[in-house]
Order: C-alpha cells, then structure tokens, then sequence
C-alpha cells in the first residue's frame, strides 16, 4: 500500500504553531494555528493535540509564544499556570513548562521571551531524536515477533514524530514488511479508532481493528504475540498509567505468557512518584461515554464514571524502552538507572 502524505501533526514557523485537530480525524485534516496560552491550554483541554510527548511539546512552545507577547514574569507565571493545569495525567506537561520557564528566568529580564523560545524548540528536537532512539530498541526486543497489539495511539499524532508504542511498531514493519498489528479501538473517544489506523494506512502496515473486549480473547488465542502501549506518567517503582484499558491488556497478557511492554520517553517518567496510587488520574466529562458521534446511546443522565487512564503495577510489565535503554526487569532500580 503507497504511503499517503499528510499535514504534520505540528509545525512551528517561529512565531506561532500549527496544529494538526485531531478532533476531527480521520473525517476532515484541518490545521489550527495556535498563538498563546490560553489557546494552547484549550487545544490540549479539548483534545485537539494529545499524546503525552506531543502535549508536553506543545505546552513548551505555548509559554514560550505568551511570553513573546509579553516579555515579562507574570506573563510566564499566568501562562505556565494555565497550561499546567489543561490535563493533570501526563508527566510531560509540566516536565516542559519547567524546562522553558526555568530557561526564560535564566536568560534575564531582556532576553526572557528568546531564552523561552530556544528552550521549546530545544524540547521538539530532543523529544524527535528520544523517538528514533527508543522505536529502534524496542524493535531489537521484540524481533521476531510478527504480530503485535496496541491500544490507544502512539504515532506521531501523539509524539509529534516518530515515538512510542506506534514507533517501536513502524520499526519492526521496517525489518519485518509483513508485521500485523491488531488495533483497539480505545473508547470512549476511539484514538485506536480514528487516530491509528489512520496513521497504519498511511504507512502500508498490514492492521485490523478490533473492539476493546476482544483484547483479551484474541491475546489468549495467540492472535498477537505482544502487546505494546505507550504510557502518559510512570512512577519511580514502574508503575504506569496509560489510557483507560491498558491495564487489562497487562493481565491478559501475563495470562497467555506474552511480553507486555511500554515504549515512551523518559520525560513520561516522573521519579518523584514512589508508585502508581500517587498518579493523579484524570476524570472527564460524563457525555464522552453517553454519546458517540454526537449521538446519545444509553439513558439521558445515566450516571457516568470516566478515568481516562488507568494503572498498570510493575509486576505485570515485561520491559519499559525508552531511549536511554530498556528496563528489564521493571522495578525501582531499573527505572533509576534508565533516569541516571
């Protein structure tokens, strides 16, 4: 199958940054420019750009351009604040306001808004080059295998190039032409749905979609051979919390005896978390999971409960890659030597 270009899912012309909405995907590609960061704080609220690596992206060049709106201390204050608080699960958000705000203090009263400035662009190549890195390693551990699951999306929709679960998996298409990956759906917003698969089409990867309850059965059926996720925040003991759904993925696997694996960047890893109960799960709106396409498909006010992420205990993960290395086996030890 011929690889269909598309608009990238970010793009920073240096004064304002264009977004790809994935909102809309895969029924309509439409571009939003973003100017600051009460704009920058609503696309990541909304959805319209995701992914832990991609969000804390995002957030840097967020600050950096309120900043260059107004150069001042309160400006970078107000506008790391406000970005801060757009999603609490992923680690990369506030990972990333740190860096540029800490970068802007650094650089002084004149040079504020440049210093905030070359640390976010600063942020996009490191992340861009951790992602090369790290789907190249998981590639070499799990060579062999033909068959894969994820759940969720992992490409450069939620990294911003190349990463993570969605990178290791176009790695081992590289090598291995005739990879098959099964897809998950990933309710109640269908990232599996409508993010990876169009990202799979447009690389030619062989790929079926499948709804999330049949995980569990295809995987003790040896339809996958390992399963492969990505992972928004992970605890210095290794605990880690990924989209809603992963967590079972994990048990099926340990089940059927299969590598369970979480691919992502350091950055996702937040040391100073003991363990995943200290992970602040996000809650979101009820109507998510009443409606589906806009249409109401249970009781109107039905009561709802919608984590958007869930926690998988260390036990149950077989390896974490990230571009430092590979923890293997996954424990408080492993994680500190990949962070040191």
């Amino acid at each position: 199958m011929p690889v269909v270009h598309a608009p990238p899912p970010l793009r920073w012309d240096g004064s304002r940054l264009h977004v790809l909405d994935q909102t809309v995907l895969p029924e309509r590609e439409e571009v939003v420019v973003l100017t600051g960061a009460t704009d920058t704080a609503d696309a990541i609220r909304r959805l319209v750009v995701r992914g832990a690596p991609l969000i804390g992206v995002v957030a840097g060049y967020g600050l950096a351009m309120e900043v260059a709106g107004e150069p001042s201390l309160g400006a970078l204050e107000r506008g790391a604040e406000q970005l801060r608080s757009a999603r609490p699960t992923a680690a990369n958000l506030a990972w990333a306001l740190d860096r540029v705000a800490a970068a802007a203090r650094a650089a002084g009263p004149t040079a504020l808004a440049g210093g905030a400035r070359a640390e976010a662009e600063a942020i996009e190549a490191e992340n861009a080059a951790a992602g090369a890195a790290l789907s190249e390693r998981g590639a070499d551990l799990l060579a062999g295998t033909t068959r894969v699951l994820t759940h969720c999306n992992t490409g450069a929709l939620a990294c911003g190039t190349r990463s993570s679960a969605l990178g290791v998996i176009m790695a081992m298409a590289d090598r291995d032409p005739g990879l098959h990956v099964l897809v998950c759906e990933t309710r109640p917003l269908l990232q599996g749905a409508r993010l990876t698969t169009w990202e799979l089409a447009r690389t030619g990867i062989s790929h079926e979609l499948i709804v999330d309850a049949a995980a569990a059965g295809l995987i003790r059926a040896r339809e996958a051979g390992a399963v492969v996720v990505g992972f928004d925040r992970m605890a210095a003991n290794g605990d880690t919390a990924n989209k809603v759904g992963t967590y079972g993925h994990a048990l099926a696997a340990r089940a059927a005896g299969i590598p369970f694996v979480f691919a992502g960047p350091r950055s996702s890893i937040d040391a100073s978390l003991r363990a995943g109960e200290e992970i602040s799960i996000e809650e979101r709106d009820g109507d998510e999971v009443r409606r589906a396409g806009g249409a109401l498909i249970t009781v109107p006010g039905t009561p709802v409960r919608n984590p958007a992420f869930d926690v998988t205990p260390a036990d149950l993960i077989t390896a974490v890659v990230t571009e430092a290395g590979i923890a293997q086996p996954v424990d408080r030890e492993t994680i500190a030597a990949l962070m040191s």
